[in-house]
């Protein structure tokens, strides 16, 4: 920071001081208040939206892993009993579909989601810096007009002996709110723009995301509907029934008789 912009952050700390003393007046915009309160809260989702749109990603991803590792030791359950059992040949099924899967979803989902959703947010929120910056400046220059006018009230309220000092604060006055009158008019004129033009930006995204999200569940479905040929056509009325509980809590009784498992 050079020495003129240290002696400014001084200055300024100093009205800023004063302010909350009630020694220098403060100027309230309410119009530029309400505008910079509906772009906090516009920044503020569109940060929530990208951490979603990426935990969505990384959920897909490690859905479509967990699943491959779950196929792999099911694949070698089975296959460890009898090689040739209709059991065994659906757990091959299976991991061979959810292997199909996991290569489909790298390879035609993950680079476009990328693309249209994940980067168009990025570059959306790469813009928030740019603005809180104006924003800042706006604000430093506000403190500067305040002191300004200030000063220039006190002069006038209390004339000094030197006459060249009251002409010099009302230029500085007059110089301080035309710098701040120009950065003020611009914001409250272009963050609604800004606010406006999201939803024409964000469509393009929105519509991807959406197709995207089909395209990885009938994915899903496809693959993992050729699994279910390996099972009796009554299984889905069995279990409906409660006789595939029944089944399971028959074996898992058998199990409980056995001496290693803590029958008499």
């Amino acid at each position: 920071m050079s020495w003129t912009g240290f002696k400014k952050g001084i200055s300024r700390a100093g009205t800023s001081l004063l302010q909350k003393t009630g020694q220098i007046e403060r100027t309230v915009d309410r119009e530029f208040a309400d505008e910079e309160a509906k772009y906090k809260t516009f920044e503020k989702e569109c940060q929530a939206l990208q951490k979603a749109a990426k935990g969505y990603s990384d959920a897909m991803r490690a859905m479509t892993s967990t699943q491959g590792r779950l196929a792999d030791t099911i694949d070698v359950f089975y296959s460890a009993a009898d090689k040739a059992s209709e059991s065994a040949m659906a757990a091959h099924a299976y991991k061979r579909s959810v292997d199909d899967l996991d290569t489909g979803i790298a390879r035609e989902l993950e680079a476009p989601y990328r693309t249209t959703v994940m980067e168009p947010l990025g570059k959306m929120n790469a813009i928030f810096p740019v603005v809180n910056e104006q924003i800042n400046k706006r604000n430093h220059k506000l403190l500067d007009y305040d002191s300004a006018r200030s000063k220039l009230n006190k002069l006038i309220a209390k004339p000094s002996d030197d006459p060249t000092k009251l002409p010099r604060a009302q230029q500085e006055h007059d110089d301080a709110k035309e710098v701040f009158d120009m950065l003020n008019e611009q914001l409250i004129s272009e963050l609604p723009q800004l606010l406006d033009l999201r939803i024409p930006y964000f469509d393009p995204s929105f519509e991807a995301m959406i197709r995207m999200q089909c395209k990885f569940a009938e994915e899903g479905y496809e693959k993992l509907g050729g699994v279910q040929r390996y099972f009796d056509d009554s299984v889905r009325d069995d279990y409906a029934g409660g006789q595939l509980d029944a089944q399971v809590e028959s074996v898992l009784q058998e199990m409980r008789e056995l001496t290693i498992c803590g029958a008499p």
